[in-house]
């Protein structure tokens, strides 16, 4: 297993993270019709203060100390009572398929306890199969599904409640 760091950004990070939205826009262009500017481009814009707010926890991921991704943690849900919410979660390509991802939202859900909301695109198959395989393990099987549509797109969102960690 490679040496995985999740870094909670500082502000002076947030310029990578921005770069990086090009990437994860571009991978979500295979379900969204997403389109690049007159410079080539994806408007990759977060709501206006999404930054500033603060629930909102920016994280970039580092396997063996090189830049391999980022994830958020907010409060944007769409699900009664869920406090915490993953809003951007990308794994660059080459560090795929090695637990990295499982490895940064169990990190994830034990900073933050409570009531959870993850969802992804019904489109996104590799996200529709990655949520399907780890939530059993993460939650211990303690989750509800649910079908809402977001922007006007299917997806499927996985409910659930994380508890401190026992010291």
């Amino acid at each position: 297993m490679p040496s995985i760091e999740l870094h909670a950004a500082q502000r002076d990070e947030l310029e990578t993270i921005e770069n990086l939205l090009q990437f994860y826009m571009y991978d979500f262009s295979e379900w969204l019709p997403l389109k690049l500017d007159e410079h080539g481009f994806f408007s990759a814009q977060p709501k206006p203060d999404y930054w500033r707010k603060p629930a909102t926890r920016p994280f970039l991921i580092k396997v063996d100390g090189e830049l391999a991704g980022f994830a958020t943690v907010d409060d944007e849900t769409h699900i009664d009572g869920a406090e915490h919410n993953i809003g951007y979660f990308f794994v660059s390509r080459r560090f795929r398929g090695q637990g990295i991802a499982k490895f940064v939202v169990s990190t994830l859900l034990s900073r933050f306890p409570g009531q959870w909301q993850i969802f992804h695109i019904d489109a996104n198959q590799p996200a529709r199969l990655f949520w399907a395989r780890v939530m059993p393990e993460l939650t211990g099987g303690e989750f509800t599904r649910h079908q809402l549509p977001v922007e006007g797109y299917p997806c499927t969102f996985y409910r659930f409640q994380t508890s401190q960690p026992s010291s």
